[in-house]
């Protein structure tokens, strides 16, 4: 699994959850299609009349989380930006997306602003294997940091924490774990 795998996992989802924070610093979700992914970029679109819009132009950050039907769940975590040249991303979003055609007919689909994701960091869980697997990514800039528990000099090595384990990631290694 690498980034760009991960951010297919969200196109080939496509209706994925996108939270923002409201100017009242409030978190707000809503189901948003993925429209493309390439070269390490997610790319999605909006009105510009819409509350998401706002949002995005004010702040930009963003959280995507999506879920496929084999229980790999992506997390995305970044800023969006606005993309300049907006008929030209607008016209590439609905090439590959013929459907929406059917929801903005003709020239009302100038209405939407496109956006991208480009910069961020992911996460990919396997939730379907066991133990789950659970990997890392960054996007651009970004740097991946540290998950997890950690265990310290205070570790009295009785074992609880290896049995207690959900996942089964701590193991003993001679008298210490």
């Amino acid at each position: 699994m690498n980034a760009q795998e991960c951010l297919q996992i969200l196109r080939d989802v496509k209706d994925v959850a996108f939270a923002t924070v409201d100017d009242k610093g409030c978190p707000k979700v809503r189901i948003i299609d993925v429209m493309l992914v390439e070269r390490g970029k997610l790319y999605f679109c909006t009105a510009g009349g819409k509350d998401f819009y706002r949002q995005l132009m004010e702040n930009g950050r963003v959280a995507i989380t999506g879920l496929n039907t084999r229980f790999q769940m992506v997390r995305l975590e970044g800023r969006a930006v606005r993309l300049s040249e907006q008929k030209m991303w607008i016209d590439r979003i609905f090439k590959e997306n013929p459907s929406m055609n059917d929801v903005y007919p003709g020239e009302s689909r100038y209405i939407l602003e496109p956006f991208c994701v480009d910069n961020g960091q992911l996460e990919f869980f396997d939730l379907g294997k066991s133990p789950i697997e659970r990997s890392g990514f960054a996007l651009a800039d970004e740097t991946v940091p540290e998950k997890g528990f950690q265990i310290t000099d205070g570790c009295i090595g009785c074992g609880l924490c290896a049995e207690n384990c959900p996942v089964q990631a701590i193991e003993r290694r001679g008298e210490s774990l």
